[in-house]
């Protein structure tokens, strides 16, 4: 046999690169390398940089220090604050921030946390009964389709969105913490995802197989119900047994707004308050709920209306026109209840509406791009997100500005993380110079939980905020009441902006 029938022939690199494409000159690098330590300031920087990673190099300690936790509007916020751990549930501890700052009014106590391991293990099950149904609906396209591939590449994520959570909410209810408590998965997602996801793929290409051979509907969806029957025993062993009831006690306050048939006045000299036999001393009163479901326990005291609140996103360019409500094809991931959906409006609009919350004592979801300019594990000053503490462009010597637009259309920023605002403090003409964002990566984490996050900074890299309807403005309220959904495949760019990763 001729050995050159063996041979690979080459593909002309302008192929590849396309005609403008220009090799890499070994002669001008050499040159380069010269010329580089020749300057101070690159001497000065890369000593700084080999030694200290980059944020630690570029910190600007002296506008860190101008950054107060004081702000004129705030709500009474819970003692403890939550922690997802290895996890990527910010979106669900996010909404369940805001919602347990109501039942802490609602119950008159200083704190409460909901289980989230509870809202993962029904979110999981949702995520995995979708992602099924997704694989028969695209079962004729071929495996490397790009909606097929999208799909496959993360089965059932950890990552979510406000909606997500609302619907797990009214159709699955919430627990207190104590009810079902975090286990090893829930505080570190990876292990448990992993075969997770090697199950889902797995069935996906039965599936896939079993449409290509003409099987009916009505097989597939009893292949799918017998599947969703081993991904329930995973998240079972995983995050434990979720709680068809509980029985529910609670010491409340005296302004509680609860049935005063099931409060009970400690007996004996147990008090709260001041020392016993003093004047503020006031009696102990326990709520008392024997056997109650978790959806029962949310109607009854959290009285969440996913109706009652508007998602605002901020993501301007030329494909992202404004007064424009989007979805995003393929991502919902609760089969039946009402699809995700956003209304994209100036960036003063969400700051308008989160402050009038604010005002009034609710605090508000929020997400934003958290990647961006923030020195987290700066020991001296860990809790600031600003765009005047990070000086990158100094210390490189290099242009990095960028818009908005710009920034999503070239896939720089998106929303990765989302928290919770809790306080904003105002400027003379009532704009936002600063917002506290309450975190959930626990108390130890930026400033004792929370951060300090400037209203330029959210401008530019937040896009993000869901607050009730009564904030709102008649004209943006009629906007999301009347427009269309337009949804969008999740490889668009207005997708890839408003999808919390």
């Amino acid at each position: 046999m001729d050995s050159r029938e063996n041979k690979i022939e080459c593909v002309p690199s302008d192929a590849l690169f396309g005609t403008s494409a220009t090799a890499l000159d070994p002669n001008a690098n050499a040159e380069l390398v010269k010329q580089f330590a020749k300057s101070r300031g690159n001497r000065i920087a890369r000593n700084a940089v080999t030694s200290m990673d980059v944020m630690a190099a570029a910190r600007n300690p002296v506008t860190m220090r101008t950054y107060s936790d004081t702000y004129r509007v705030a709500v009474k916020v819970p003692k403890t604050v939550t922690n997802q751990r290895q996890s990527g549930r910010c979106w669900m501890f996010s909404t369940l921030n805001t919602q347990r700052v109501e039942i802490c009014r609602l119950l008159d106590v200083d704190d409460f946390e909901f289980s989230q391991a509870y809202g993962m293990f029904y979110d999981k099950l949702e995520k995995a009964n979708a992602f099924l149904g997704n694989i028969i609906a695209t079962a004729h396209l071929p495996f490397d389709d790009r909606a097929v591939t999208l799909l496959l590449e993360n089965p059932a994520p950890d990552g979510g969105e406000w909606r997500f959570a609302a619907n797990l909410i009214e159709k699955w209810g919430v627990v207190p913490k104590e009810v079902m408590p975090e286990t090893a998965c829930t505080k570190d997602s990876s292990q448990m995802n992993r075969y997770l996801n090697r199950l889902l793929r797995r069935d996906a290409a039965i599936l896939r197989a079993a449409v290509e051979q003409g099987e009916p509907d009505e097989a597939l969806q009893e292949r799918r119900r017998q599947m969703m029957e081993d991904v329930h025993r995973v998240l079972c062993i995983c995050l434990g047994e979720p709680p068809l009831t509980f029985d529910f006690e609670l010491a409340v306050g005296e302004h509680a707004e609860v049935d005063p048939s099931k409060v009970n006045v400690q007996e004996g000299a147990a008090t709260k308050g001041k020392a016993t036999g003093t004047e503020d001393a006031k009696p102990v009163r326990i709520l008392r709920e024997e056997g109650i479901t978790p959806q029962k326990f949310q109607r009854r005291y959290v009285r969440f209306d996913a109706n009652d609140y508007v998602d605002l996103v901020s993501c301007p360019g030329a494909t992202r026109p404004f007064e424009r409500v989007v979805g995003v094809r393929w991502m919902d991931t609760v089969v039946g209840a009402p699809v995700m959906r956003m209304l994209n409006m100036p960036p003063e609009v969400l700051e308008r509406a989160a402050t009038a919350s604010l005002k009034a004592g609710h605090a508000c979801y929020m997400a934003c791009d958290v990647s961006q300019q923030f020195a987290r594990h700066i020991e001296d000053f860990p809790g600031v997100l600003a765009l005047d503490t990070i000086d990158a462009e100094g210390l490189f010597d290099i242009d990095l500005d960028m818009d908005k637009a710009t920034m999503y259309d070239m896939r720089e920023s998106c929303m990765t993380h989302a928290m919770t605002f809790q306080g904003v403090e105002l400027a003379d003409d009532g704009t936002p110079r600063a917002w506290r964002v309450e975190n959930s990566w626990g108390k130890d984490a930026c400033k004792d939980g929370y951060l300090i996050m400037s209203g330029e900074w959210f401008r530019l890299y937040g896009g993000e905020v869901v607050v009730r309807r009564e904030f709102l403005d008649e004209q943006t309220l009629k906007l999301w009441d009347t427009l269309p959904i337009e949804m969008c495949n999740p490889w668009d760019a207005v997708a890839s902006a408003v999808r919390v990763k």
